[in-house]
């Protein structure tokens, strides 16, 4: 801790939000290798301003991390593939591989909607944000973050149903 103002150091306040930080990459890149680059841009954008943004770092840290993959993702023209459908109603076995493979294709449907819309998603469900946080995060309104959440669920609604109708044939 910083002993005249009574906020955390860069060193420490890393130290206890690092995993948790690494956590919130992963379910927005849903790869460990871009989350690890994520979070590493991110920081080091943070350092340069940590005198300013110390007193409550989080929304602002979590913001380069979205910029960082943002940015990455542009950088190498990289676009979102679509997946094969996931078996998503699997059988009714006891064995806990059915759990996996929901959970699996769960993350592979999130996988499927723009980076916007998946961060804002993450970031209402996961981490359990109020909608003027996230829009602080992302840097719009709250009701373009109620938009881009609406808009996911439903694609995600829409996915679900037609590998329903699918399954069903």
């Amino acid at each position: 801790m910083a002993a005249d103002e009574g906020t955390p150091d860069f060193d420490t306040w890393v130290l206890h939000r690092g995993a948790s930080l690494l956590r919130f990459a992963y379910l927005l890149t849903r790869d460990h290798g871009r989350a690890e680059e994520a979070v590493q841009d991110g920081l080091v954008a943070a350092y340069s301003h940590w005198s300013r943004i110390s007193a409550d770092p989080d929304a602002y840290v979590r913001r380069c991390i979205i910029n960082a993959d943002i940015s990455r993702w542009r950088r190498f023209f990289r676009r979102e593939t679509p997946v094969d459908d996931p078996n998503l109603l699997g059988s009714t076995d006891d064995d806990h591989a059915v759990a996996v493979t929901e959970q699996d294709a769960v993350w592979k449907l999130c996988a499927s909607l723009p980076t916007r819309q998946r961060a804002a998603v993450v970031l209402r469900y996961y981490e359990g944000l109020p909608d003027a946080d996230i829009a602080e995060i992302l840097g719009c309104s709250a009701s373009t973050v109620r938009s881009q959440i609406h808009r996911a669920l439903a694609s995600l609604r829409t996915t679900l149903s037609t590998t329903e109708e699918v399954t069903r044939r």
